[in-house]
């Protein structure tokens, strides 16, 4: 069931209305819940419903002994400051969750990519094998839940959260708003969320509509727009098109990405809000980032933590000297590429993260070791040295070369952009082929002609870049001073919006890009 549809707006207008209804009885409450989030994923594929169930009962029973052992353990004063060894009971019971959170994503969404991908490695030597294919349907957000029911089991053996029960459990995982894209909620989140008591008084309902608004404008007319009026065409017949035209669909797709992915994450952080949840951000003005660090920072932000906590510190983080850090960093980049996608231009994608990633931080350190960069950070009102200055002397510093350091920002922000912009061509190409071909044709015929370059496209692109550019603060205010409007004016504003939304958005919905991950 797609968002900006009208059997989800009669779907959520019932479950809302219930849910609310429900809102003293807790029990009564979560079963309904389950039932609404398990119709909600059923709507697309039944079968799939008996995939989250198992995830459901195999975590909680993991999880459960987890905390039964640590619990033991601690009576017994026998528990130290490091986890407990994989040999013990606990430990057990993470191998034998992850394990089997791992084959689900093995079998559904690798299987068939590592048979490929031997048979055209055995090929190349003149074998022919036939390998067995399950050729099975991918289970859309399989990587989404997945990923959550892994933070738990985690989270329970380091302790950082305790096991909960089975119905609870149920309702954390099946929750409807983040079930297929995310945001990856991670339980600790989650959970103390859950065993409150549910107050209608205290729901944000201005911000959840304004949220669920701008992610339906973000996604049907925007992302909608850019696909169809060029995005499309530059990556499925690159050769029609010239290097400007090409590049100008990168930067189309680079928005589209972003107001598909980011408007999908709006309407289920509105949707969570109104049904009295609170999710965590997941973007933060991405393409205002002035490095690669800062990008991953702000873009797909749950996941980006995910990884840094489960997979980059697991791996050794920081320890161990400035090589072991670039291979963990490269590691965990290179294992994101594959998160999103079974394929190898997934994998070259994380690869150039990864990499790009390892080179900015050995540029940062040897920019620090040059003496020129030591004396400037030393005087130029950051360093000890330079406040000291500053707080002795009443003369106000001087102005020269006062436009040193927004032009700097301004060209670290270019290199971003445009490194952020190369990687999504691996990214949105559905072969190596493919992208080489667009990245051929656009650096071989930069200069011909481009008569599909239209002025509406452009503005596009360049009004939702400068829109990544407001501050936090002018986003905030704009969104208080709305919510201090009567009520029926915020309904007659939020009418009148889904109206332009249908005016200007296609015919039908295209389904939201990061569903296949």
């Amino acid at each position: 069931m797609l968002f900006p549809t009208f059997a989800f707006a009669v779907f959520f207008a019932v479950v809302m209305t219930v849910g609310w209804a429900l809102h003293s009885k807790p029990v009564a409450w979560k079963l309904f819940m389950i039932a609404a989030s398990y119709l909600f994923y059923a709507w697309w594929n039944p079968r799939f419903v008996l995939l989250i169930a198992a995830s459901t009962i195999v975590n909680t029973v993991c999880g459960r002994v987890i905390h039964s052992a640590n619990t033991h353990a601690a009576h017994l004063q026998t528990s130290t400051a490091s986890p407990p060894s994989t040999a013990s009971p606990q430990g057990i019971a993470l191998v034998v969750a992850v394990a089997f959170n791992l084959a689900v994503l093995g079998v559904f969404k690798y299987y068939d990519f590592f048979i490929s991908s031997v048979e055209d490695g055995l090929e190349q030597f003149g074998l022919a094998p036939n390998l067995p294919l399950l050729r099975v349907v991918l289970p859309v957000g399989i990587s989404f839940f997945t990923f959550q029911a892994l933070s738990y089991v985690i989270d329970v053996y380091r302790g950082k959260v305790a096991a909960t029960s089975l119905l609870q459990f149920a309702v954390y995982l099946a929750f409807f708003p983040q079930l297929v894209a995310g945001p990856i909620v991670r339980a600790s989140e989650f959970l103390p969320q859950l065993e409150r008591r549910l107050n209608p008084r205290e729901i944000d309902f201005t911000r959840g509509a304004m949220l669920i608004a701008l992610g339906l404008f973000k996604k049907v007319v925007i992302a909608s727009y850019l696909a169809d009026a060029l995005v499309d065409d530059v990556f499925a017949f690159p050769e029609r098109f010239s290097g400007a035209e090409i590049l100008l669909g990168v930067y189309g797709y680079a928005i589209q990405i972003y107001a598909d992915f980011s408007g999908y994450t709006d309407i289920a952080i509105g949707v969570a809000l109104l049904l009295g949840f609170r999710f965590p951000e997941n973007f933060n003005q991405p393409y205002r980032a002035t490095s690669i660090g800062d990008f991953w920072r702000r873009w797909h932000m749950t996941l980006s933590r995910w990884l840094r906590d489960y997979l980059y510190i697991p791996l050794g983080g920081n320890r161990g000297g400035k090589a072991k850090r670039d291979r963990n960093l490269f590691l965990t980049m290179l294992l994101g590429g594959l998160w999103h996608g079974a394929a190898w231009p997934f994998v070259i994608w994380g690869a150039y993260q990864g990499g790009g990633l390892m080179a900015e931080r050995r540029l940062g350190e040897w920019r620090e070791r040059q003496p020129a960069r030591r004396r400037e950070r030393r005087t130029d009102g950051l360093g000890k040295q330079g406040e000291r200055k500053q707080r002795q002397s009443d003369v106000p510093q001087p102005e020269h070369g006062w436009w040193k350091q927004p032009a700097r920002t301004a060209l670290r922000w270019l290199a971003t952009f445009h490194f952020v912009c190369l990687g999504w061509v691996f990214f949105r190409s559905e072969t190596l082929s493919d992208a080489g071909s667009l990245l051929s044709q656009l650096f071989g015929s930069f200069l011909s002609p481009a008569p599909d370059i239209n002025a509406v496209f452009v503005g596009v692109v360049v009004c939702a870049l400068l829109t990544q550019m407001l501050s936090r603060q002018a986003l905030d205010n704009a969104q208080t001073q709305l919510s201090r409007l009567p009520a029926w004016v915020l309904a007659v504003c939020f009418g009148i919006w889904m109206l332009v939304v249908d005016q200007f958005g296609p015919e039908g919905v295209a389904p939201f890009i990061y569903f296949q991950f």
